[in-house]
């Protein structure tokens, strides 16, 4: 649970009927770890207004020693700070659960900010460190049932990268508190120095990265990361040295972290860039995510929980903090409309293979008759974002890309004000990366290469698109038959789980339709096909009518502006992003007026009905057994078998299970229907996992991948092996 926002988080916090409730609530579906994270508001310290508890000590503490305060902070309430915090720790170790203490900024200089509402007086660059170091010590004695502390320590933190003097001083504070502290590192930024410096504490040590960046995807652990995180040879500013240098990899990913001779855990942590307001509730999924946490030796993960940011720098409003405009959808506690999320979570997290009555009774217990088709409802409407997620990243942002409530990004032209900087060049819907290049292709790649009958065997934008129709006409069917069988449909408990799962799958509706607009957008760019033009408008008109009618059925639910952020993209409704929608629709309206009838071509025709078509991908009757556990140094032989009618080429796709490194491609041996190929030696001699998945290709078929994805999506899509 992140504070961020005075307006939206000081009631919380402060909320002594609500903590044992609402931590019993956790302990219930078996989470065993909570984090409360402070100084979190804000990624660097520019253009603060909202400082409450960023940099956090002087708002729980008065060190000794030292004059050190918030000026504009009484000192009731400073002590209050603390004895709530004590009080929060205390609860959650008696209900058998670990209490960890995020403290995400150890900056204390507010950058180029006319009007923050809390200042930091009585610390120079001499008593810094000091200061930290007695002040976590301090607070860790005061605060006896913390167990671990989670650290920020790339620039955003607001200390320069390589600061090591300084972390150590830090970690100093752990080290002599009189008991076993855990030091948790959020990944990006990390190096050799910082890891030693933590491990000589003695300390248990874990490092947290993202899971699929700032965002959450499909069920697995991403097979690549975007090209844009990998080190361009260049040295990053001195505040962020090597997290925008040579340590670039791990902005958004677990690196090169996943070492088999390591000795710190690792952590993963979902961000809240996908979805941070809807209900979620999807049970196979999330038994999927369990084991991808667990991923070559994983500890766990932390979940950044329903309503992440809300309010965050300085834009919070007041009013109900799950952004209700309807006052009949509203809880008492805002983690209320989301107990079956913590259910679904905590429970297969726990347990993949979990009794479903763990949370079918819930649902029987609030909609009786329709429980069953609510709960289908609601996990098909789920599986939306994170697909969408992972095969089309405009940013790895979460203060960018929000899917939600997405901030159009143009088909035609990059429009004046998008905030998409780290889609690649020109900045287009086409153009930018799928979170996973590596399964899932670019809209303008998988275009270009239908044109060019060229196609591998990646995930298309095409059949992205489908998954998101089916999934949403799936929700939809099983939201009607919920209404056809739920008794008392005004009782808000169902009210909200139905406004949320139509406008989820409104939004399938929508990036499907602009998907397969893109696609056609891009055929008609490179063949001038005026009824390639004419079906990307009817595509881009779909889309279009889909999010008008989300946005209406939203319309007096939420309210008018929902805050995560200052910026447009972070704030605002699903009604203010028509206008952009429609000025690029009019845009290609313009384009077809002026157009030509281009290339009529047959590979024109029928790159076209591809476009528009429902794919069926047939999976190859590849047979393969994973070898046993390798050792280093010595070449590792991988088989594979075809039926002899099904003779095809295949290629091994290999890779350390390291996101510095990128994938090989081996052609595979064949004889007989049998296929085999090698990892040599020198590329074993590594200290790291591999992993590895099969491109078959048969004569007059599109490529396919092996294992690729299971029906339901929930599966690894690679083999991996450990070491022996």
């Amino acid at each position: 649970r992140l504070f961020t926002s005075e307006v939206h988080d000081k009631p919380w916090y402060n909320d002594r009927e609500m903590w044992p409730q609402y931590l019993t609530m956790l302990a219930m579906h078996r989470f065993n770890r909570f984090n409360l994270s402070f100084g979190i508001g804000y990624d660097f310290l520019q253009n603060v207004t909202d400082a409450y508890f960023l940099f956090t000590y002087p708002f729980l503490l008065a060190v000794p020693g030292y004059n050190v305060r918030v000026p504009q902070l009484p000192d009731a309430e400073r002590d209050s700070n603390l004895a709530i915090l004590k009080f929060i720790s205390e609860q959650t170790v008696a209900r058998g659960m670990d209490f960890q203490l995020g403290l995400w900024m150890h900056g204390y200089k507010w950058l180029n900010s006319p009007h923050p509402n809390y200042t930091i007086e009585g610390l120079d660059a001499e008593n810094h460190g000091a200061y930290c170091r007695d002040a976590l010590r301090l607070l860790l004695t005061k605060c006896p049932a913390i167990s671990g502390v989670t650290f920020r320590i790339h620039g955003e933190s607001g200390v320069e990268e390589g600061s090591f003097d300084f972390w150590k001083k830090v970690f100093d504070g752990v080290a002599t508190c009189g008991r076993k502290v855990e030091i948790d590192m959020h990944a990006k930024g990390m190096n050799e120095g910082m890891l030693k410096i933590a491990v000589a504490t003695g300390m248990p040590v874990k490092v947290s990265p993202k899971y699929w960046a700032e965002h959450l995807g499909m069920p697995y652990n991403q097979a690549e990361i975007r090209e844009l995180e990998r080190p361009k040879g260049q040295a990053g500013s001195a505040l962020m040295k090597y997290s925008a240098g040579s340590r670039s990899f791990l902005r958004y990913g677990y690196g090169d972290l996943l070492r088999e001779d390591r000795k710190w855990g690792v952590l993963t942590r979902i961000w809240p860039g996908t979805q941070r307001l809807l209900l979620w509730g999807d049970p196979v999924t999330a038994a999927a995510h369990a084991k991808a946490f667990g991923f070559c030796g994983g500890d766990g993960v932390e979940i950044c929980e329903p309503l992440s940011f809300k309010g965050r720098r300085g834009s919070g409003v007041a009013g109900d903090r799950c952004g209700y405009a309807d006052a009949s959808l509203q809880t008492r506690w805002d983690w209320q409309k989301y107990e079956y999320t913590y259910r679904v979570w905590g429970r297969l997290i726990y347990n993949p293979e979990a009794d479903p009555d763990q949370w079918q009774r819930m649902l029987r217990r609030d909609f009786r008759d329709a429980a069953r088709p609510a709960e289908l409802a609601l996990a098909n409407a789920s599986r939306i974002l994170p697909i969408v997620t992972t095969a089309y990243c405009p940013s790895a942002a979460n203060n960018i890309y929000w899917p939600e409530l997405y901030t159009n990004q143009s088909i035609v032209t990059v429009a004046k004000g998008e905030p998409y900087g780290d889609t690649p060049s020109p900045k287009v819907f086409g153009n930018a990366s799928p979170l996973d290049p590596q399964l899932f292709s670019r809209v303008n790649d998988f275009a270009d290469g239908l044109l060019a009958g060229r196609l591998d065997g990646k995930y298309s934008p095409v059949e992205v698109a489908q998954w998101l129709e089916d999934y949403a006409a799936a929700a939809m069917a099983n939201l009607q038959e919920a209404a056809a069988k739920v008794s008392g449909e005004n009782r808000p408990e169902y009210r909200r789980l139905a406004i949320d799962v139509s406008l989820q799958a409104g939004l399938g509706k929508f990036f499907a339709a602009k998907l397969r607009a893109g696609v056609l957008y891009r055929i008609h760019e490179l063949t001038q096909s005026r009824t390639a033009l004419q079906k990307a408008l009817d595509q881009y008109r779909e889309a279009r009518a889909a999010w008008a009618e989300l946005a209406n059925r939203a319309k007096g639910v939420y309210v008018a502006d929902i805050t995560v952020g200052e910026h447009p993209q972070l704030r605002g409704h699903w009604l203010d992003r028509l206008p952009a929608i429609d000025a690029d629709i009019e845009n290609m309206r313009r384009k077809l007026d002026s157009a030509g009838e281009g290339d009529p071509g047959v590979h024109t025709d029928v790159a076209i009905r591809e476009a528009l078509a429902r794919p069926h991908r047939v999976q190859p009757a590849l047979r393969h057994q994973p070898p046993a556990p390798f050792r280093p140094g010595r070449p590792l032989e991988i088989q594979a078998s075809l039926p002899p009618a099904d003779d095809a080429t295949v290629h091994l796709f290999h890779r350390r299970v390291d996101q510095a490194e990128r994938w090989v491609s081996t052609p595979m041996e064949s004889r007989g229907g049998n296929y085999r190929a090698l990892v040599p030696a020198d590329y074993t001699q590594s200290p790291f996992p591999l992993q590895y998945y099969f491109e078959v290709r048969k004569a007059g078929q599109r490529a396919a991948l092996h294992p690729g994805f299971a029906p339901e999506l929930n599966n690894q899509p690679y083999y991996v092996i450990r070491q022996a």
